[in-house]
């Protein structure tokens, strides 16, 4: 009997981390403090920056907000997850709808929590943002332009809180910031293509729904033409240090899709190119450790001393 109630305790874990797409959040987490660490605050040490309660409350309230976010679409997405994902939403219907919405609360609370610990202005940020995200999920997703572009700032907005919280404003931020945000609308605008059988059968008028697929490919290439910009910026930029190869890699990768993209007419492609979108991500995140080497080494010596 005992058995049988932790494996289904794990089964509801494993269906909760599913909803909330646990890969994500981790990624996000290590994220928001590589970047804290190397682009916000790089004159700041180490243990300063992990150490920092406040910067520990941010990431806390995106966590929150965060998962929130994706039970809420979860939850408005059921139909067309049937359609686009029916194994993940075999997964995910583990948990009750009803359970979800209670968790979908308490972790909205919890998120404005940790914000008001830092300040009103924290507090506020986070409020906006989870009915940002509740009106996406349940308004905006279903429209072509706005849909795309909303998806996009909302996967951006938790960077949004650090920079603001660090007030760091140089120019080689914003165009960090630039680059993120057009990889986002290209992974957006790829995941629409992949889910379009869904976006059909439910009436969401998605950009491929709206204009076909050949439009939506062709604004895909213009998306990646306009991501050539911010990376030949950043690779003239010696501030970036052996992270230039992370952009070099990038800068073939998207000729790559771009073709791909073009050539591109199954959902299967688009998986592929999803996921390709995916570990380019990655690796971004990961790459932050490359922008001064020396800098980690210094302070784990240091550390050790």
């Amino acid at each position: 009997m005992g058995n049988s109630k932790s494996t289904s305790f794990f089964y509801k874990l494993l269906s909760l981390l599913s909803v909330i797409r646990g890969y994500n959040i981790l990624v996000l987490v290590l994220a928001q403090y590589l970047a804290s660490i190397f682009i916000f605050s790089p004159k700041k040490s180490l243990r300063f920056v992990i150490l920092d309660y406040q910067l520990l409350f941010i990431v806390l309230a995106s966590i929150c907000v965060v998962s929130s976010g994706y039970i809420i679409n979860n939850f408005y997405d059921v139909k067309a997850d049937k359609i686009n994902r029916p194994i993940k939403t075999t997964i995910d219907n583990v948990v009750s709808q009803k359970t979800k919405l209670q968790i979908y609360f308490f972790l909205n609370f919890l998120g404005f929590v940790f914000g008001w610990f830092i300040s009103w202005k924290a507090a506020l940020f986070f409020a906006v943002y989870i009915f940002a995200i509740w009106l996406y999920s349940h308004k905006l997703k279903k429209h072509a332009f706005i849909g795309l572009i909303t998806a996009s700032i909302l996967t951006i907005s938790p960077f949004f809180a650090i920079f603001v919280y660090y007030k760091n404003f140089s120019k080689i931020i914003f165009v960090h910031a630039l680059f993120l945000f057009l990889v986002l609308l290209l992974r957006q605008l790829i995941k629409d293509l992949e889910n379009l059988r869904g976006a059909v059968a439910n009436n969401y008028t998605t950009f491929p729904v709206k204009y076909g697929e050949r439009k939506t490919r062709k604004l895909g290439i213009l998306i990646i033409i306009l991501t050539f910009l911010p990376v030949i910026i950043l690779l003239n930029y010696s501030g970036i240090g052996y992270m230039k190869y992370y952009f070099l890699f990038s800068l073939n990768m998207l000729l790559f899709i771009g073709y791909f993209l073009w050539k591109s007419n199954l959902k299967r492609h688009y998986v592929f190119l999803h996921n390709i979108l995916k570990i380019m991500l990655l690796l971004g995140v990961l790459s932050l450790l490359f922008i001064d080497p020396s800098l980690v080494l210094e302070r784990v010596i240091d550390k050790l001393n």
